[in-house]
């Protein structure tokens, strides 16, 4: 009985010690990511030359200066070049997960004569680089000058296969059939089959791919060149 106990209290021994090196880690790496966040924040509150110096753990007085600068400045507009990525990013999630969202419901709900080879023609375009497309698509921008506006830059994503093909995953997974079928002997529409039993079930992978989608523009728009 005594060695049972003491069995026991070695296992919970150990595995409070493995929690803690475990909790140690993270908290390291918690702080490695945050440090240069922190490091971001207080030099914008400094000035160039101070900057120059050395850095600092303290808050300098100079974040309203650099900020009104920043603002200000006709070769870095920054407040446009926030609102224009905003834009792309909000359009660009929107068509992608709405429509991207309507096809995989259309595939995976009914069945049709050239139904597998639909989705066998979507996962290919999928694998195709986009460089494939990028002259003919500049030059068809072009040609319906469309050229010095933001449509292009959001429209295409009517069509994203990739989007297309995680929701298609997640609704074999999260939408049997039987449901859709039990709303249509129910007397359901196919508009309100859709906003009433598709999209609620279908709504975690459409906040999920949304907030992908949105974070992915703002990266792509902020590193790209201007």
């Amino acid at each position: 009985m005594t060695q049972a106990v003491r069995s026991r209290e070695d296992s919970r021994a150990r595995l409070n010690l493995r929690r803690t090196l475990c909790y140690i880690v993270l908290a390291v790496i918690c702080f490695l990511c945050l440090f240069f966040f922190y490091v971001l924040v207080i030099n914008a509150t400094h000035s160039h030359f101070e900057v120059q110096k050395g850095f600092s753990f303290l808050p300098g007085t100079s974040f309203s200066t650099n900020l009104h600068n920043a603002l200000t400045d006709a070769n870095i507009p920054v407040v446009s070049g926030i609102l224009n990525s905003l834009t792309v990013s909000a359009m660009s999630a929107l068509l992608a997960v709405y429509f991207s969202g309507l096809t995989a419901y259309g595939i995976h709900a009914y069945s049709f004569r050239l139904k597998n080879l639909a989705l066998t023609f979507i996962l290919l375009i999928m694998s195709m680089p986009t460089q494939v497309s990028a002259v003919g698509f500049v030059s068809l921008v072009t040609g319906m000058g469309l050229d010095d506006s933001l449509i292009p830059l959001f429209l295409p994503k009517i069509a994203a296969p990739t989007v297309f093909y995680f929701i298609i995953q997640y609704m074999k997974g999260n939408l049997p059939m039987e449901i859709v079928e039990a709303a249509r002997i129910d007397g359901a529409n196919l508009q309100q089959t859709i906003w009433q039993v598709y999209m609620p079930c279908a709504k975690a992978a459409y906040m999920s791919f949304a907030v992908i989608s949105v974070s992915y523009h703002c990266c792509l728009l902020y590193t790209s060149p201007s």
